[in-house]
């Protein structure tokens, strides 16, 4: 449900998503999309409350990682030309608030 409420959400600022659950033997990417010239790899997390920290922050550099090997293998099995921009962004959904951070992370290879 915190991922459909993720597309929604992307849809009202301007991105197009192309896929939902991107599955591969690395792991998987909730979203991808397109903003502009970006190809956007989406990392959503959902939390009730902080108790366990934020969403954003339950995206650790090993979850990065994980996240950077399947957009690897997204683009080799799309054909993507190398060379095409592209982005990591994390929406966090703390109960009923949607947050966006573009450019969340770099890529970790």
């Amino acid at each position: 449900m915190a991922e459909q409420k993720a597309a929604e959400y992307l849809k009202q600022k301007g991105y197009r998503i192309l896929e939902h659950n991107f599955y591969s033997r690395y792991g998987e990417i909730d979203i991808i999309a397109r903003e502009g010239k970006y190809l956007v790899f989406v990392e959503v997390k959902y939390r009730t409350n902080i108790s366990h920290g934020t969403p954003q922050e339950a995206v650790s550099y090993s979850k990065q990682r994980t996240i950077c090997r399947v957009a690897n293998y997204y683009c080799l099995k799309r054909g993507i030309q190398e060379g095409t921009a592209c982005r990591f962004d994390v929406v966090a959904i703390l109960g009923n608030d949607v947050t966006l951070f573009r450019n969340a992370f770099e890529y970790q290879g």
